[in-house]
């Protein structure tokens, strides 16, 4: 059981918290997440189900390329990264405020 916890951990990266996708979580029960740039929508919605207790009824990835920044004359690109939106049933919420 402790490896397959520590192995969600890993997918689930952290909740991305932003006025937009609070707004999306009061409307639509949207949660956003960054994941793991190799999980898939399954294993996504296993590590949601058994980290938080919920019922997970979509789950819709996009992958988020990195922004061109720079900083005097040094141009360098953030690092990309996986975003999930997962929707939950009604009446399940997560609580990571």
């Amino acid at each position: 059981m402790a490896k397959t916890l520590d192995r969600y951990y890993r997918i689930i990266r952290k909740p991305r918290v932003t006025e937009k996708g609070l707004k999306a979580v009061e409307h639509a029960r949207a949660y956003p997440f960054e994941v793991h740039p190799l999980a898939n929508k399954i294993e996504i919605r296993k590590a949601i189900e058994t980290l938080f207790d919920v019922k997970v009824l979509h789950v819709r990835t996009m992958t988020r390329h990195g922004k061109w920044k720079r900083r005097g004359r040094h141009v360098f690109q953030e690092s990309s990264w996986k975003r999930a939106v997962v929707t939950l049933a009604e009446g399940h919420t997560v609580e990571f405020l």
